[in-house]
């Protein structure tokens, strides 16, 4: 599992191929927010979607001040990467359709457990289907 934000960087500029990184910003709202944070139940609802080469990423608290001055209403980070090919990085245009997907898959509950997942505070999260 992915623990900081920087090692998701690294990971990313030791693939064989470019690589583009997929951000989806949601806000989960907790039905049951005096239970444990482990044992937390509730909806997650997609805010916003990004794409990034990763060497116009510096570090998690850019990445957050970024996403803060377009909207402020988000807690989780739904992280993926999708490959280049020949040498070549995705372009935006590639990595519309994977937006579209995550947008889906977290609105569905579905397979959300394959991206990396920070809180606004870099803290990594795993998400249990119910």
């Amino acid at each position: 599992m992915i623990k900081l934000f920087k090692d998701l960087l690294k990971m990313t500029a030791e693939q064989e191929q470019p690589q583009r990184l997929l951000f989806l910003f949601a806000n989960a709202d907790a039905q049951n927010p005096k239970k444990s944070k482990k044992h937390q139940r509730g909806t997650i609802s997609p805010v916003m979607c990004v794409d990034k080469l990763p060497e116009e990423l510096s570090t998690f608290t850019a990445l957050v001040k970024e996403a803060d001055s377009i909207e402020k209403n988000w807690n989780f980070v739904f992280i993926a990467s999708l490959n280049g090919d020949n040498g070549k990085a995705p372009s935006t245009e590639d990595a519309e359709p994977y937006l579209n997907k995550m947008t889906h898959d977290i609105e569905s509950g579905h397979e959300i457990g394959r991206y990396v997942i920070f809180d606004r505070e870099e803290n990594a999260i795993e998400i249990e289907a119910a």
